[in-house]
């Protein structure tokens, strides 16, 4: 009778000798999808995991976490009560279909650097990693509704890739915005500049923004860079010009952002989360 009584009230959520027993709960906001980007609203947990990975909560109790390009099917939230115990909640993430584009007959100079081009590239994909790795930190910027870092045509978006000769290319994974050079770049949050780069090989002027959380921001092939490592900016603030450097054939900003390592759609981020968003509901009760 006794235990029957105790799983009744762990049931209702009351106190046994001066432990709380709430169920811990997540509302996620924002894509359950590959490429989204989740804030979610945590109750009653004092520590959460994805996928075992460790997720440091806000001080109002929010974690963020995002799923790359390729990143589908069932993973896993887990919530930890103050007692220890694990509750786990299965998140499903919806796949994506991205558009191919196959090239052949592309003379193969023209697709593949030369060794020391991919030695430079490889010295420099380094250095992004590695101020990456030191960008999660408890700035609280990425709370901030976005907003759109550059006004023009959509000319690239997420996820999209191309084969040439038969070989796949890396995907795309920013949202492109064509514009003149000299066209003003703005930034979508606050933040702090982790990497401003003038001339790297593929990518040319490239910004990088820490916005808190493991959330980063990138703004690659700008003409002119109006901010440097170190610099705190604004939201609304000119951070670069858009330019046509790097390995590119017309000026636009390639913008994106990324969760840790993980590179997710801009375009669902001004969707889920900017004043203007089209479908700011909350993407789940779990």
């Amino acid at each position: 009778m006794r235990k029957l009584l105790t799983l009744a009230l762990l049931a209702l959520g009351f106190t046994i000798n001066g432990q709380a027993t709430e169920t811990p709960k997540a509302q996620l906001n924002g894509a359950l999808t590959s490429g989204g980007l989740i804030i979610a609203e945590i109750s009653h947990a004092v520590r959460v995991e994805l996928n075992g990975q460790a997720l440091p909560m806000t001080p109002d109790n929010r974690v963020v976490f995002g799923f790359g390009r390729d990143q589908h099917g069932p993973q896993t939230l887990s919530l930890f009560d103050n007692a220890g115990r694990e509750f786990k909640r299965t998140i499903e993430v919806a796949p994506r279909t991205y558009k191919i584009d196959r090239v052949d007959g592309v003379p193969q100079r023209t697709v593949t650097p030369d060794p020391e081009q991919q030695e430079r590239a490889r010295r420099e994909a380094a250095l992004v990693w590695n101020a990456r790795n030191d960008a999660v930190t408890e700035r609280l910027d990425f709370l901030q509704a976005a907003i759109m870092p550059a006004q023009g045509r959509i000319s690239g978006v997420y996820g999209s890739q191309r084969i040439f000769n038969g070989t796949p290319r890396n995907p795309h994974f920013g949202l492109d915005v064509a514009a003149p050079t000299g066209s003003p770049v703005i930034a979508p949050w606050s933040g702090k500049v982790i990497v401003a780069e003038n001339d790297l090989f593929y990518s040319g002027g490239t910004l990088i923004i820490d916005h808190g959380y493991g959330v980063t921001s990138t703004y690659i092939h700008l003409n002119k860079l109006h901010v440097a490592v170190g610099d705190e900016v604004k939201q609304g603030q000119r951070i670069a010009d858009i330019g046509a450097t790097g390995r590119v054939t017309g000026p636009h900003l390639d913008w994106r952002i990324n969760w840790r390592h993980q590179r997710l759609d801009p375009a669902l981020v001004i969707e889920y989360f900017s004043e203007s968003a089209t479908n700011p509901v909350p993407a789940a009760q779990r």
